[in-house]
């Protein structure tokens, strides 16, 4: 069975890498929800549970910078279903995104948002605040390991590698990087050797090279 090459000019090779690093920050999102049996009541409800949560976001050290809100929305609330549901009344509804730095005290600052007014905890999700910096370290480990496997080809087929000609960034979580997975470097890091609540940033990279003549 005769294969054919499609790109004929060298030697091309994928690499991966991850880093890791400590979370320093929190992003958090709130939720204040009211309902009153008129939409002035539900609004004056909001407002006032939105002042609380403000005051109390501020008190805990986090500029409004780092804050970021949502339009009151207001709709009509209902329970149950069909001809047999009953009207509660009109819903006012916010919600905040915050960037929390202090995450000694995250704890305490989410029981004091709850107390404020925020009756809604849609989520904690960490990250770092370094992220391009680990981006790039993964990046360029990525291409010290596709460098790596191409010298390895080159030298078992005994040629050797020329300039670089081709270099492709792919996303490593992406569907287009499936038909490369088999081929990472083992000894680049992944989820299951990484430890509990680390910060995980991925690069993956193609490179062409040709082969040297002289």
């Amino acid at each position: 069975m005769q294969t054919t090459i499609n790109a004929p000019w060298g030697v091309t090779s994928y690499g991966a890498a991850s880093v890791q690093a400590a979370p320093d920050l929190a992003r958090i999102r709130l939720g204040i929800e009211q309902t009153e049996s008129s939409p002035q009541q539900a609004f004056t409800a909001a407002r006032t549970a939105i002042s609380r949560l403000r005051e109390t976001i501020r008190s805990h050290g986090v500029p409004d910078g780092r804050v970021s809100a949502s339009r009151l929305n207001l709709q009509t609330a209902w329970n149950g279903y069909g001809p047999e549901r009953t009207f509660l009344g009109y819903r006012c509804r916010a919600t905040f995104a915050i960037d929390y730095r202090d995450l000694d005290s995250l704890e305490p600052f989410l029981i004091a948002a709850v107390e404020a007014g925020a009756n809604e905890l849609e989520g904690v999700d960490f990250d770092i605040s370094t992220k391009p910096e680990l981006r790039a370290r993964a990046r360029t480990a990525a291409v010290q390991a596709a460098r790596a496997k191409a010298e390895l080809y080159a030298q078992a087929a005994g040629v050797r590698l020329g300039q670089v000609l081709h270099i492709e960034d792919v996303d490593p979580d992406s569907t287009s990087a499936s038909r490369y997975r088999g081929h990472s470097n083992p000894d680049s890091a992944s989820d299951a050797d990484l430890a509990p609540g680390a910060v995980v940033v991925s690069a993956a990279v193609v490179l062409g090279f040709a082969i040297a003549t002289s």
